[in-house]
């Protein structure tokens, strides 16, 4: 049988912030010279939270602490039932991410340096292994490992002028985080192997025109125009049925990787384990009843 995510009892209780009280207020983790923060939201939009990237003197470029502390969050997240739709994005203005951090790769030799790729791949993995939707607003760059994060997410939202691409190439490196996999699969085959081959990087219209990005807006006076365009989609993912949103994603993601016969029969696996669910009969009576229905997540 599919189980939606990671087993229950390998997760731990660790510290993502969370709302006192109503209001439509949001709670954020101080930095304390944390290169990830969180932003779980409070009232209408409770249920959404933010990861933050907050390394600005390497444009959150992917260090060892900053993929240690994003590694931490994730399994904080990955564990909580309240958390219905995960945004990524910059605290950093101009940049989403950078991609690895070659002055710092620069001081490992050869078996460090393939033990942290590996150890990269594992985060986006990580990532793509959240059970809930996740959506990537890029502002600015997003290049190598920062565009193999955003491939990593369900969702991708893009400023017009953000720039992205797998520039790993033009640095005598091939991506090495996930990025020669889910780039084809958002692509394909052939314009997947053109941006790696060059290198080249392109703008959010550029972005949309390909595939690459759901969606692109143009740059507003605060430098956050992906994230708000982001912020809208979630709120319109949030009061959908969190188990049938979950095992929608499940079913997509693991028939994807099989023939359609396969994929089939994972759709099925994923829509039994949704038909006992209170959310269920919640919706079946609101349609009845010609009222919004108030799913729970059980």
């Amino acid at each position: 049988m599919l189980r939606l995510g990671r087993a229950a009892a390998g997760c731990r209780a660790l510290a993502a912030p969370h709302p006192r009280g109503a209001g439509g207020h949001s709670k954020r983790s101080s930095s304390g010279g944390k290169e990830i923060l969180v932003n779980v939201h409070g009232g209408g939009s409770s249920g959404i939270a933010e990861i933050l990237m907050n390394r600005a003197h390497a444009r959150n470029s992917l260090g060892r602490v900053l993929v240690n502390e994003l590694f931490r969050v994730l399994e904080s997240l990955r564990c909580d039932e309240r958390i219905r739709v995960v945004v990524f994005k910059s605290e950093v203005k101009g940049v989403f991410c950078a991609g690895a951090d070659l002055k710092e790769r620069a001081q490992m030799n050869d078996t460090e340096v393939g033990h942290f790729v590996h150890r990269l791949r594992s985060l986006m993995d990580e990532i793509a292994a959240l059970p809930m939707p996740t959506i990537a607003a890029i502002e600015g760059y997003a290049l190598g490992g920062g565009l193999e994060l955003a491939l990593a997410c369900d969702l991708r939202i893009a400023a017009s002028s953000a720039k992205m691409g797998l520039i790993e190439t033009t640095r005598g490196l091939l991506p090495g985080a996930g990025g020669t996999q889910r780039l084809p699969r958002c692509i394909g085959i052939g314009l997947a192997k053109e941006l790696i081959f060059t290198g080249r990087q392109i703008d959010g219209q550029q972005a949309l025109s390909i595939g690459l990005v759901n969606h692109t807006v143009p740059q507003n006076d605060e430098g956050d125009a992906a994230y708000q365009r982001a912020l809208t989609l979630a709120k319109e993912i949030l009061p959908q049925a969190p188990i049938a949103v979950k095992m929608g994603k499940l079913a997509i993601n693991r028939g994807i990787e099989v023939d359609i016969a396969s994929g089939m029969a994972i759709e099925g696996m994923c829509y039994a384990q949704n038909i006992p669910t209170r959310d269920r009969q919640e919706g079946m009576a609101a349609f009845r009843e010609k009222r919004p229905p108030q799913f729970i997540g059980e």
